[in-house]
């Protein structure tokens, strides 16, 4: 059984990545006015963030249509028998559920979808092992049996400079949004039931970030084999600092970049930063 790696463009992995691993990519969109640009494709991170300086207003975005999804499948079962899609946490983007419909709608394709959970480059990690697997020959339920494993053990925090886009976004409750605010709170956010709430309050950005290093360093000081990415938006010279410092105090774990683009860097805004981690 042939198996496809289907995943959407809140991975953001590197195109080059994409290509040697044959993962096949459906990108979201973020829309500035009447302007919709799918992210990876028509518009970069770096694109989106200068673009955002000279807009009034914070821009919108969307899922991919269940036609691209459905356009996408036809193309796929021409050589695969089966689809294992990995996608962005249901809680926050219908993305998953349009997999799902997609898939139903397919005669003659196995489809198989994967709800992740959280997103980025930690949706990534899912990403690259079901690729991996897939390349070696293994079937969606040896895949998806993994990635279930893999879930026990992956964590990710972040933080934001500015709680405004989440709650405007509808990513985060007003209430919660205005209270951080008025105390200039920098909170350590995380995934929780597939949504996106405050772990703990912290006062400053370096606070904030050292209190993520901390959370880290509790399963690192393990000394088991780990995977963990640094993710930054528009920050990259402070990720890549921090992923220096990180890589040298944990020689057990593998650190790699990556960054928040368009479509998630509209609800977290410039300056956010993450890691995220699993145990292998």
């Amino acid at each position: 059984m042939r198996t496809a790696i289907v995943t959407d463009s809140t991975a953001y992995i590197p195109k080059a990545i994409r290509d040697k691993y044959n993962i096949h990519m459906i990108p979201l969109s973020v829309v500035f006015g009447t302007e919709a640009y799918r992210e990876e494709v028509d518009i970069t991170a770096e694109e989106f963030f200068n673009e955002i300086k000279n807009v009034e207003k914070l821009p919108t975005t969307s899922m991919p249509p269940i036609g691209l999804f459905v356009e996408t499948f036809e193309e796929l079962k021409k050589e695969y028998d089966a689809v294992v899609c990995i996608h962005l946490s249901s809680g926050i983007s219908g993305t998953y559920q349009g997999a799902v419909a997609a898939g139903d709608m397919v005669e003659g394709l196995q489809v198989f979808a994967f709800d992740c959970e959280l997103t980025c480059g930690v949706q990534g990690f899912y990403v690259l092992e079901a690729a991996k697997m897939a390349l070696e020959g293994a079937n969606p339920e040896a895949i998806l049996e993994r990635l279930h494993e893999m879930k026990k053990s992956t964590r990710a925090y972040f933080m934001v400079d500015d709680l405004s886009n989440l709650q405007r976004g509808g990513r985060l409750s007003s209430a919660q949004a205005i209270l951080g605010s008025l105390l200039q709170v920098k909170p350590v956010l995380h995934f929780e039931n597939k949504v996106i709430v405050p772990f703990e309050k912290i006062r400053t950005r370096k606070k904030a970030i050292g209190r993520i290093v901390e959370l880290l360093e509790e399963d690192a000081k393990l000394g088991v084999p780990m995977e963990a990415v640094i993710i930054h938006a528009n920050r990259e010279e402070q990720a890549q600092e921090l992923l220096n410092e990180l890589s040298e105090k944990f020689p057990n774990v593998n650190f790699d970049l990556s960054y928040f683009g368009p479509v998630i860097g509209t609800h977290l805004g410039e300056g956010a930063l993450g890691i995220g981690w699993y145990k292998k």
